[in-house]
């Protein structure tokens, strides 16, 4: 268990992967015993280390985009807690003032762009992103977060090619805990090392620990760096897990309880925390404060979400359709 970073790394990243599993904790709560958050859900639990990993190899210009299982990548990102849970409470005040839900957690100031609810739409849209800063010239990576159902869809191999073609400075990562929905990888690739995959465009690819936050962090460094140096695209297949469902509704039948309490013996936070006592970066004293602190965090988001108004009515048809007087239309 020796230590790979900086005291001050380890704590960020523990504190960081508890705020996103106790807010997702929380909210099953309300889903569940309350009925006060309605709709699809899909949960992080379990995939807090690729987050955490991923803050510290980026910078704040670099951007996210993902797919429905976004909350713990939006928080990460920087989304305001209390937007966040307002809006799975479909709440006013929400990241997409309520309209989005679970699947479609925005927040442009931050450099998140979502939140995708069509299988593989994100992994085009990232390439697009990438492209708008490969032509801006700037230094800014994306990283494009999908499943390894996702991995499926044409739209990856459309999206690998030009990258490649191209040169784009993005970071395609695979955030393969197993199953897509019900399915496991086996049922439906011959492929089953997924990084293997970017082999057919000559892409840089790896296959990364996705329950360790120091080899999430290497992995993505190093991708970065070579996007960032105009070297092009990565392709890194983050073997996860997620502990509970598909979706909120998922009564799981596909997969073990052995095998679930196998992964949890792997547990990315309890690994970290082991790491953070053994190098004494810590003592209970100071792990029960950061506990504190984010459930009074939590907590509190509820308290804004429960507060807040629902919107207008008059919102029904905003941010849907274009006005008619688009500037790039020319008469």
């Amino acid at each position: 268990m020796a230590a790979k970073f900086s005291k001050e790394t380890y704590l960020y990243w523990y504190e960081l992967m508890q705020v996103i599993r106790q807010f997702e904790l929380m909210a099953e709560e309300k889903y569940k015993m309350e009925g006060k958050i309605r709709g699809f859900f899909h949960a992080y639990i379990g995939q807090e280390a690729i987050a955490a990993g991923c803050m510290t190899a980026t910078k704040p210009d670099d951007s996210f985009i993902t797919a429905y299982r976004d909350h713990g990548l939006a928080i990460a990102k920087g989304v305001d807690l209390n937007s966040c849970m307002a809006e799975l409470y479909g709440k006013a005040t929400g990241c997409a003032k309520g309209k989005g839900g679970s699947m479609h957690f925005f927040g442009k100031d931050v450099n998140f762009y979502g939140g995708h609810g069509i299988v593989g739409a994100q992994i085009g849209t990232g390439a697009g992103l990438a492209f708008a800063e490969r032509y801006k010239d700037t230094d800014n990576v994306v990283l494009c977060f999908f499943g390894d159902g996702a991995a499926r869809q044409g739209i990856l191999h459309e999206s690998f090619n030009l990258a490649m073609l191209w040169k784009l400075p993005v970071i395609f990562i695979c955030e393969n805990n197993n199953y897509a929905m019900g399915t496991s990888v086996e049922r439906t690739s011959n492929v089953i090392d997924i990084y293997k995959l970017a082999d057919a465009y000559e892409m840089p690819a790896d296959a990364v620990d996705g329950m360790s936050a120091e080899a999430v962090h290497e992995a993505v460094s190093r991708a970065v760096k070579r996007a960032r140096e105009k070297g092009g695209p990565t392709l890194l297949e983050m073997k996860t897990y997620r502990y509970k469902g598909h979706s909120i509704s998922d009564p799981q039948k596909y997969r073990t309880k052995e095998e679930v309490d196998e992964y949890k013996e792997k547990d990315p936070i309890q690994l970290l925390l082991k790491t953070i006592l053994a190098n004494k970066f810590a003592k209970e004293e100071d792990i029960k404060a950061i506990n504190d602190r984010v459930d009074a965090a939590v907590a509190e988001s509820v308290k804004f979400a429960e507060e807040s108004p629902w919107p207008d009515d008059s919102e029904v048809l905003k941010d849907v359709y274009v006005d008619q007087n688009y500037p790039f239309i020319v008469d």
